[in-house]
């Protein structure tokens, strides 16, 4: 099952704003060759808000066409209505993803019984892992360790990534889900933490820049070696900072394309990364030892 460094990668798009397929064969290229565990293809990180249903599954297509099998590819196919997410699951299904993510509802705010019911009603439908995804900030639903319990006697729920930050998370869910549940922080700034805790890796954003020292965190931590860990977390800390000092993906995008891999275009309602943050993202870059 999935371990290690999964990167929540970003959308490229050419200068008339379409799917820019020469960058994503770059992106994905650059990724198996720095050592990145997995890559989640549209998913918040990728714009996926911004995305229409054709764009969606060609994106997906092509990138599990350009990986050919040498990396996992992740697709966020969750949406805030359970009968979009089951059709667009299922049409990706097809293409030959190697499992889903799946995002709490947002904006109508399901109770527990809803998202419980949601969840089990996509896995039914799909014959593909699913990882569930928990990110309160961004739905407004939380998704509580209990429905989490009972979703994972579902075949196809293998996991959870946890964006809560919550530390106290991990043991909970570990105390009451099945031995075999596995943990994916979706936080950069306390992955290390949540590994040393018991998670078994990160769907990153921080990944992206730094693909080869978040997946040697994760490799060192896995390993107990938590001295290389610590040394190599406090490198990426500056860069977790500058990477959310504006509503992600903004500020990935922006860092993504100052190292040459994608054109600096992002989708309305977002919005190009504030200039007075670049010599702060740089200077984090700099830190952690990217190239530019």
């Amino acid at each position: 099952m999935f371990s290690g460094s999964l990167v929540a990668l970003v959308t490229p798009f050419d200068g008339m704003n379409r799917l820019d397929e020469e960058a994503l064969s770059r992106l994905i290229e650059f990724h198996i060759a720095q050592g990145s565990d997995g890559l989640v293809i549209a998913g918040t990180t990728g714009e996926s808000p911004t995305l229409e249903k054709s764009e969606h599954a060609s994106l997906i297509e092509s990138a599990v066409s350009i990986s050919a099998g040498r990396i996992p590819i992740i697709a966020g196919t969750g949406s805030n209505s359970t009968a979009q997410t089951v059709e667009l699951s299922s049409t990706v299904a097809a293409l030959g993803v190697d499992a889903f993510l799946l995002v709490v509802p947002y904006y109508n705010k399901p109770v527990q019984e809803g998202l419980y019911q949601h969840f089990w009603q996509v896995a039914d439908a799909v014959d593909r892992p699913c990882m569930l995804y928990n990110v309160p900030g961004r739905t407004v639903a939380d998704l509580l360790p209990e429905t989490v319990a009972r979703l994972a006697e579902h075949p196809n729920i293998f996991g959870i990534k946890d964006a809560t930050g919550d530390m106290q998370r991990i043991e909970r869910h570990k105390a009451i889900c099945p031995g075999d549940f596995r943990y994916y922080s979706g936080d950069d700034f306390t992955t290390l933490e949540f590994m040393r805790r018991g998670g078994h890796g990160v769907v990153t954003v921080s990944g992206n820049v730094a693909p080869r020292m978040m997946s040697d965190l994760i490799s060192a931590a896995a390993a107990g070696d938590f001295d290389t860990a610590e040394a190599l977390d406090s490198k990426l800390q500056p860069l977790n900072t500058a990477l959310f000092v504006e509503s992600n993906p903004i500020p990935v995008k922006w860092a993504v394309a100052d190292m040459g891999l994608i054109s600096p275009v992002i989708r309305l309602p977002l919005t190009p990364y504030d200039e007075q943050y670049h010599e702060q993202m740089r200077a984090a870059m700099t830190k952690a030892g990217i190239e530019r």
